[in-house]
């Protein structure tokens, strides 16, 4: 059973529904979330409402049938799927293809979906819009509508009366206007489930809400009518590596973007994952390789610095020529400083947080020069978004790629190389590199001996 639950543009409640669904139905379902587009902090949602990691679709990273591979994979013992859209259901990274958006994944997987409108202020509007994102593409299935933000118990039936006479379509539920379930955002979207201890609570409160709102059970039942999936599909990594290796993972408050598969491909190489907190723990676990993810390092400055001995863990790891992977949230930890407090000073720049978005978008690269995780003429699907900057004003490394799409840390190039270091502000999905676990995992083993 599946069934993705899709808006008509950014900002009508996706989330917000999306995990209080999920959570409703871990009631009684062993649920499995996922959510298309690149997206760290949305997932963290799902992952405490079903009490199970929440897994990133997306078609810019993956073929459909590395969507199909990773969805089966995901699905091992579980019930039913709920996959949270993208934006609107047709947007992507072009205007008028399907790359990137929700309705590639809803394609691939043969998935029915329910649309999510803001209904506020319109009854007949609605049936307009839902009438135009159906003849839009009819491959896709778009068996239900949710109304969000209505007035009142009189508004919402004319809707619903509207869509359903003049659509075909069927309207499952509507939410009532609440200011009281917005969610608390900062500069890269909401607050990680990891820093808010109220999340759990606003969770349990959104689940009450979808339960006085939705029938869930007609959800159920169209998510039943989804298709067996058993075929065209295409791994999403590569297992070479037959020797044990010990991977450290930096997780904590300050770092816990990391895309699940990328951990999964990196184990299924034979590697030992040890978690560490850069927060917490003085020393680094004894391991062979280290790999140090996104999040918010820059609001955590402070209690970094003052962590000496893990700074001067990492430093002498790198001195040692041992593996760091490092993306994003990582990179600016292993330059020389912060918003002037010191850092690790693998790399000899200072990088500060700025008021505007300093890039936000999907990247293409070209790897050129061979590092720990690519070869030179590689091409490397990726994403950056990030409020900071790293200041070069005298290039010190050689840099792994060329950004042929984004804005990478320097003059369109990224990944600063130093020692068996490699750190940028690209991050990175394994299905666009089924390699990734595998030459990580080698180059800790090859290093750490």
């Amino acid at each position: 059973m599946r069934i993705i639950l899709a808006g008509t543009g950014s900002a009508v409640g996706k989330t917000t529904i999306s995990t209080g669904i999920m959570k409703a139905l871990s009631e009684k379902y062993k649920v499995q979330p996922f959510k298309v587009g690149p997206d760290y902090i949305d997932p963290s949602y799902h992952t405490l409402a079903c009490n199970t990691p929440s897994r990133n679709l997306d078609s810019f990273f993956m073929t459909p049938g590395q969507i199909r591979d990773s969805y089966l994979k995901a699905m091992t013992n579980k019930d039913i799927a709920i996959i949270e859209g993208v934006r609107g259901l047709y947007e992507g990274i072009d205007s008028v293809n399907d790359i990137g958006s929700t309705a590639s994944i809803a394609k691939s997987l043969k998935a029915p979906v329910i649309l999510i409108i803001n209904s506020k202020s319109i009854v007949r509007s609605a049936a307009a819009i839902v009438l135009g994102f159906k003849q839009i593409d009819p491959e896709i299935n778009i068996a239900g509508v949710i109304l969000n933000k209505v007035k009142n118990q009189k508004h919402y039936l004319k809707t619903k009366r509207s869509i359903e006479e003049i659509t075909g379509v069927e309207v499952i539920g509507g939410i009532k206007r609440d200011d009281k379930i917005a969610i608390e955002q900062r500069h890269l979207g909401l607050i990680p489930t990891f820093e808010s201890k109220s999340s759990l609570k606003q969770i349990d409160s959104w689940c009450k809400l979808i339960e006085n709102s939705i029938d869930l059970d007609r959800l159920v039942e169209i998510a039943k009518n989804a298709p067996k999936i058993n075929s065209n599909l295409e791994p999403i990594w590569i297992k070479g590596n037959k020797e044990k290796v010990k991977i450290g993972v930096a997780f904590d408050e300050v770092f816990n973007f990391y895309y699940k598969e990328n951990i999964e491909a990196i184990e299924a190489n034979n590697a030992k994952i040890k978690y560490f907190s850069p927060l917490k723990d003085e020393n680094l676990p004894d391991v062979d390789g280290l790999y140090i993810g996104g999040g918010y390092p820059e609001l955590f400055t402070k209690e970094l610095t003052s962590n000496k001995k893990m700074l001067k863990d990492i430093k002498q790891f790198h001195d040692d020529k041992r593996t760091i992977f490092a993306e994003c949230g990582g990179l600016i930890y292993l330059t020389n400083s912060i918003n002037n407090k010191k850092m690790v000073n693998i790399y000899p720049y200072s990088s500060n947080l700025t008021d505007k978005v300093q890039a936000l978008k999907y990247t293409i690269s070209e790897v050129q020069k061979d590092n720990i995780i690519s070869k030179k003429g590689d091409i490397i699907n990726g994403h950056e978004f990030h409020y900071s900057k790293v200041n070069v004003n005298k290039l010190q490394n050689k840099l792994a790629f060329k950004v042929n799409r984004g804005t990478g840390s320097y003059k369109n190039q990224d990944g600063f190389i130093s020692n068996n270091t490699l750190a940028s502000y690209i991050h990175t999905h394994v299905a666009a590199m089924p390699k990734f676990g595998e030459r990580f995992v080698i180059s800790a083993k090859e290093n750490g001996e």
